[in-house]
């Protein structure tokens, strides 16, 4: 290697993917000179979070731009540097990232559920089922075909922890992993005719593309899934301190007066999720 080119392929590898992914965001919302960076999944994919970025943005003259992700890898974005904040859902995951100092100001925002569809046949008979652990034992007994996501999200880290619960380890053949988002999941599920754990939200926005699949299983309180926020500490990206403004907005009432009236109820607030934050 030539002697100055070693100094620059270093400093390459040691760039922050904040500046790496600059070019890689899904959508921009609002407008003005200043800018910040938020990771989501479903807030991003049903337009609550393009209404939340518009109605903040004429206050803080600012933009924000939008990177789809679901909560493992937002997580993980957050803690390389490459977004400002995010909108999760894994408690136990958030806690260790505050607790571990390299994210800050995790606020309650609301909440969705989520629900188990499948089938109308219900070949498992979950929709007798007690609780979600007895519903998640009766699709492995009966080898019922499963569709997961299986990308780490906030929905996969919700499934993965049932399947524990129950005392269950899936099986190859009729448990299916398909490595893509929650509406493309649904998709597969409805073609193929299997099971799949939504959230309520994405649900509520694609059921009436799904006419194979239906609501078998709600209502377990472990199935209420709540949304925090969360950001780099100040000074550790340039838009930190703008994430942080916009976090306090999503909190304040007009915020969550959007969030509760968006698409017809598709969220909860804040303060009915309360009842289940942990």
């Amino acid at each position: 290697m030539r002697p100055l080119a070693w100094p620059l392929a270093l400093l390459l590898a040691l760039t922050p993917l904040a500046c790496l992914a600059a070019d890689t965001y899904d959508a921009t919302y609002g407008q003005g000179p200043s800018a910040f960076s938020l990771a989501t999944g479903s807030p991003g994919e049903l337009g609550l979070l393009q209404a939340l970025a518009e109605a903040f943005s004429p206050t803080a003259q600012a933009r924000l731009n939008w990177k789809k992700a679901g909560s493992g890898e937002g997580l993980k974005l957050l803690q390389a540097k490459a977004v400002d904040m995010i909108m999760v859902h894994a408690p136990k995951a958030e806690k260790e990232a505050v607790a571990q100092g390299w994210a800050t100001q995790r606020t309650l925002l609301g909440s969705n559920e989520f629900f188990i569809v499948g089938p109308a046949s219900d070949p498992a008979g979950i929709a007798q089922a007690a609780d979600v652990k007895d519903a998640y034992a009766r699709i492995a007994k009966a080898q019922a075909k499963f569709f997961s996501r299986g990308d780490n999200s906030g929905t996969h880290q919700k499934e993965m922890a049932i399947w524990k619960m129950a005392g269950i380890t899936p099986q190859d053949g009729w448990y299916i992993v398909t490595k893509a988002f929650m509406a493309a999941t649904l998709k597969r599920a409805n073609d193929e005719g299997g099971y799949f754990m939504t959230d309520s939200s994405t649900w509520v926005q694609e059921a009436a593309k799904l006419p194979g699949l239906k609501v078998l299983f709600k209502g377990d309180k472990y199935l209420v899934n709540t949304y925090h926020a969360l950001r780099q500490p100040d000074g550790v990206t340039p838009g930190a301190a703008l994430a942080g403004r916009f976090i306090d907005f999503v909190a304040s009432p007009a915020g969550q007066k959007i969030i509760r009236e968006y698409g017809g109820g598709l969220y909860n607030d804040a303060a009915y999720a309360k009842q289940y934050d942990d």
